[in-house]
């Protein structure tokens, strides 16, 4: 649920972070002589990547994907770091597991620009899809993109009690006064993740880091995030959200299901699960353009995902060969089409290209829209390609965001408030970058 992205904007900065020296070059000057072997590690069950490597298999054939089941994401990034460090049986494709530019200043990726950028040059990647995979312009990882955002609500409540969808995040806050009448409330916060937070202030075209020549810039109290602060601010002190956690599932799943929350900011991914588990709501729903702020001048929505790249380590034998076949798994339509699950008719979400309408239909489920279901295609479409990412990640962000669940799990108990949580962190990073010898203003 925590979505996070990467900038590093200039090279020159990030060098005197020193986090990303020692890192392996990856320039694929050894030369496969015959077949190469690719192993490629994934958390993903094996119905999802199993057949998507055969389908290489067999159209390739100087090189071969050999897929390594991992036990989940904590397990891959422990296991990563182990062989990096031994530099022995290193794989050169990875489900990412974090930041990037994190990854990169830990050593742990492979410089892979020289193979990758001429992929970038022909567009075959949609441009919010690729800071994603950069630190200091430099390319550590193959794009796999973002899942488009959107909002969908309990229409039948929403019109039991005579309340217009929500067009802007000032009608969201209107909307959840007139359903807390009637004991609704308009969202969920949990007190745990404060992604609503950080998507807000993307979408209100902000970022928390920023470079300037040779420094890093951070600024937790510029008026994008003020204002971001703002919305959720008001929906606190209102009273107009619930708090349940994530960490229950199946007891937050049935909660979204009772009707007593009726406004849900998803992705695709989400919506085989809500078609799978809702009882008493399924039918009900209605997908809708994400709420905009109400001085926008175009549309926007929040492109930015942590996990937004196929992982090239350091160590790994054949970087050049592991970017070809990554960029196969993530852009061509023979990968995506062997994607297909024939129990959920879904597709893996190309997130990577400009274009994938081919695959929209099949994202959205039969009966959870109900008689709404017609209009998920344009609004999922509006949403990717309204998708923009200037949001930039400094070196420490993996220690920021740690200390700003704890913040945010203050904020939703109304024992803070957001400009508060924003003061804290704007005093929590400076010092904690200056602590780490980096240069930074702020």
């Amino acid at each position: 649920m925590y979505r996070k992205q990467v900038r590093m904007a200039s090279a020159t900065a990030v060098a005197l972070t020193v986090v990303l020296a020692g890192c392996g070059t990856g320039d694929g000057t050894n030369e496969a002589e015959g077949p190469v072997t690719i192993e490629w590690w994934s958390w993903d069950e094996a119905k999802y990547t199993e057949p998507v490597a055969a389908k290489f298999n067999a159209t390739h054939d100087d090189v071969k994907l050999k897929v390594v089941k991992q036990a989940d994401n904590l397990g891959t990034a422990a296991n990563l770091r182990n062989v990096v460090a031994s530099g022995k049986n290193v794989p050169c494709l990875v489900k990412n597991f974090g930041e990037v530019a994190g990854l990169a200043g830990e050593g742990l990726l492979s410089d892979i620009t020289d193979s990758l950028d001429p992929y970038t040059k022909k567009g075959i990647f949609i441009d919010a899809a690729i800071p994603a995979v950069q630190a200091g312009g430099k390319y550590y990882a193959v794009p796999t993109g973002f899942q488009p955002s959107f909002m969908m609500i309990n229409r039948k409540v929403y019109d039991q009690y005579g309340v217009k969808a929500p067009k802007t995040w000032d009608d969201v806050i209107s909307a959840g006064k007139e359903l807390k009448k009637h004991g609704v409330y308009v969202m969920n916060l949990a007190g745990e993740d404060p992604s609503t937070l950080v998507n807000l202030v993307q979408q209100a075209g902000g970022s928390w880091y920023k470079t300037e020549g040779d420094k890093w810039k951070v600024d937790f109290l510029s008026p994008e995030s003020l204002k971001a602060g703002d919305i959720i601010q008001q929906l606190v002190d209102n009273n107009l959200v619930a708090n349940q956690t994530y960490m229950d599932r199946p007891a937050l799943i049935s909660y979204f299901d009772s009707g007593k929350m009726v406004s849900l900011a998803t992705q695709t991914w989400q919506l085989a699960n809500y078609e799978l588990n809702y009882k008493k709501s399924l039918g009900d729903w209605e997908p809708i353009d994400l709420p905009q702020f109400s001085d926008a001048t175009r549309f926007v929505t929040p492109a930015h995902n942590a996990n937004g790249g196929l992982l090239v380590p350091k160590g790994c034998a054949h970087p050049k060969e592991a970017t070809e076949a990554g960029v196969w798994l993530n852009t061509s339509k023979a990968a995506i089409d062997a994607s297909y699950q024939k129990d959920t008719k879904q597709y893996t979400w190309p997130g990577a290209i400009p274009d994938p309408s081919p695959w929209v239909d099949s994202a959205v489920p039969d009966k959870l829209f109900g008689t709404h279901k017609a209009k998920a295609r344009d609004v999922i479409l509006k949403a990717f390609k309204s998708g923009k990412d200037q949001w930039v990640v400094g070196p420490n962000y993996t220690g920021v965001f740690a200390e700003l669940q704890d913040q945010w799990a203050k904020i939703t108990a109304k024992k803070i408030t957001v400009r508060q949580a924003l003061a804290h962190m704007q005093k929590f990073t400076v010092a904690d970058l200056k602590s780490k010898n980096i240069n930074v203003e702020g």
